[in-house]
Order: C-alpha cells, then sequence, then structure tokens
C-alpha cells in the first residue's frame, strides 16, 4: 500500500468534474466512466493518450507516493494532515493554463508563484517522517542515470526527484504525446477546458490519496481543508 498527499479540487468544483469526464475516472471513487469524443480526437484515442493520468486521478503532486513508515500509522498521517491543513493559509492560482512538459499535457499556474512553492516545499519537509526509505527497486524504477545530480539527490533525500528547486506545480492530463499528435490533444484540451480555466484555482485543501496495491487506482482516501479555522469560543 502506499499513500500520496496531492492537491485536488474539490468533488463539485467545475474544474474536477471536467477533468474527471477528460481522463474517465473520478478519484473520489472507484468507478471509471466511459470517455468521449473531444473535438478532432476520438473516444478511443482519448482513452488512450489519458491511460497513465488516469491510474493517478486528477491532481497535483505534493509529497509523492510512499509507503509507509514501520514507525508510523495512517491514523498519525492523517491527524497530521489535519494539523498541517489547518494552520496553513490558501494560496490562490490566479489561473492555470495548458502546458505541454517532457511531452504529456498538464495544467500549469500562468506564472511564478512563490508562496505555492513555499507551500509545496513544506508539504515535502513535514510529511517525509511518515515515508519508508525508498527501496533498491524503487530508485532503480526512476531510472536514475537520467536524472539531473539535483533531482538524484533529491530522490535519495526525500523520495522523489522534482522537489524544491526542481519543483513544478502540474496537474497532468495525458501521457507523453508525439509531436506529430501534439496540436490535435492541445486543440480538444483547450476546447474542452477553456471556460473552467477562466477562474482562480485556490488550493485550499491536501487530499491523501491511497494505492491499495501496486498498479492500482489512487483513490482519495480524506481531504483536508486548508485555512486557520476560528478559535473556539469557551464559557
Amino acid at each position: 500500500m502506499r499513500y500520496a498527499v496531492y492537491f485536488t479540487p474539490r468533488q463539485d468544483e467545475p474544474l474536477a468534474r471536467t477533468a474527471a469526464n477528460w481522463l474517465g475516472r473520478d478519484p473520489f471513487g472507484a468507478a471509471t466512466r466511459p470517455v468521449e469524443a473531444v473535438g478532432e480526437l476520438s473516444a478511443a484515442e482519448v482513452a488512450f493518450h489519458t491511460a497513465s493520468a488516469r491510474r493517478y486521478g486528477f491532481h497535483a503532486t505534493l509529497k509523492a507516493p510512499f509507503r509507509l513508515a514501520s514507525n508510523e500509522t495512517e491514523g498519525a498521517l492523517r491527524a497530521a494532515l489535519d494539523d498541517f491543513a489547518e494552520a496553513t493559509p490558501v494560496v490562490t492560482i490566479p489561473r492555470l493554463v495548458v502546458s505541454q512538459i517532457d511531452g504529456f499535457f498538464a495544467l500549469v499556474p500562468e506564472g511564478p508563484l512563490p508562496a505555492l512553492n513555499r507551500f509545496a516545499d513544506d508539504v515535502v519537509r513535514d510529511f517525509d517522517r511518515f515515508r519508508a526509505p525508498l527501496s533498491e527497486a524503487e530508485i532503480e524504477r526512476r531510472s536514475p542515470d537520467s536524472l539531473k545530480p539535483a533531482e538524484f539527490r533529491n530522490l535519495c533525500q526525500w523520495g522523489y526527484p522534482y522537489v524544491f528547486e526542481t519543483f513544478r506545480f502540474h496537474m497532468t492530463l495525458s501521457g507523453r504525446v508525439s509531436s506529430q499528435e501534439s496540436p490535435r490533444l492541445r486543440a480538444a484540451i483547450d476546447s474542452l477546458f477553456a471556460q473552467v480555466l477562466q477562474r482562480p484555482v485556490p488550493v485550499d485543501a491536501l487530499t491523501l490519496f491511497v494505492e491499495t496495491e501496486p498498479g492500482a487506482p489512487f483513490m482519495v482516501l480524506s481531504h483536508h481543508a486548508v485555512g486557520r479555522r476560528p478559535a473556539r469560543k469557551t464559557a
């Protein structure tokens, strides 16, 4: 079993609904849904291009998937998420835009957001105590020879290459796409997401995802609202 700390909008948010329709799965439930044709892409083409992203569900990675440390429990992890979320202010992304990163399509902030990067850095640090050390096999699956020095250092120290100076907030929408197919996929994504991307996106929750067994779809286990709650009144 592996856990991950992600950001994903609430299930009823327009962005979440649009992404679930595109990917063919809502991570708040186990059921998949038939994907539909979008623009010039047939339903079969959409299903093919979204297959890898579908398993993880619509999200932005904050603390990458990890096995739980032997001295920690799921209950303690959820309690720590509650405490962290309560003490952390909401960061708002003024606008997400469609971008292509290393061949795959994703939604990314339109411009730099230092507060968002600091938020992600804090999640990586604060929840590292819950992460079991990577096994040799897990390190090898990351193709360490292909990583840059900073990425390899992050992998060894934090369990994931793309944190701190190599972090880039993104919400994945596809697998890697060839240069020949990219324009058609980009046009389909633009047409489907155009309306919902006009709105700011508050990063207002931490969401605990779980992979119950290797290869299983990641599902939402708990949703932790960000933002300091008002102090309780006492008599």
